[in-house]
Parts: C-alpha cells; structure tokens; sequence
C-alpha cells in the first residue's frame, strides 16, 4: 500500500550557482509529500497518518519552516530538498519524496541518483 501525506512551510533560499531571479535571496510557500510503502496490517491500517506527521514534523519541516535554507541545505534547490528530506527520514519505508518549489515546479526522489 502507497501511504502519503502532503506538509507546507515557508522558507527562503538564493540560488548562487544560478544566473536568473532565483539568484537572489526570495521566499516560497513550498510543499513536500512524504509516501510510504507498507503492508496492510491486521487493523486495516499501513502507516498511521498521525505519526507519519508527527515524524516529518520533527525531523523535516519543523527544521526548515520559516528558516533561509541555505543554512540547512546547500545547494538549496528542490531537488537537494528532496533528497535531504529523505535522508533525514530514513528508516521510515519511504517510496518518494516530492517537494514542490511553487504551484506548477516539482521532483520527485525515489531514494536513486
């Protein structure tokens, strides 16, 4: 079973490697999904969505809210992002994290480079 859960927060980042408006320092309202690969268990639930939020929480949103993620991530692209985020929730039986830098930007990470 595919178990997912989406979570927001507001962070900022400039891009220095990058030559365009991401260069500079700027804000996104960002979006990451956390999915879970589990078996169905004995009472009908495969990962409980209460705990799944409070572990993103602890481990991954709660560190990058409202913070310049330069200082966590570096570069501090989506696609680090994501590959940060799954990290930090290792050994949770993660399928994909997909972090969404705006409404219509978005990668995937399935735990390969």
């Amino acid at each position: 079973m595919l178990v997912s859960r989406d979570f927001r927060f507001e962070a900022a980042h400039r891009l220095e490697e990058y030559r365009g408006g991401s260069e500079a320092l700027h804000g996104h309202s960002w979006k990451l999904r956390v999915t879970l690969s589990a078996p169905v268990a004995a009472n009908g639930i495969a990962f409980d969505f209460v705990e799944l939020e409070k572990i993103v929480h602890e481990r991954v949103v709660g560190l990058l809210d409202h913070t310049c993620l330069n200082d966590t991530v570096n570069p501090p692209t989506a696609e680090r992002i994501a590959v940060w985020a799954w990290e930090r929730l290792h050994p949770l039986p993660l399928a994909e994290v997909t972090v969404w830098e705006t409404e219509e930007c978005a990668v995937t990470y399935d735990g390969r480079e």
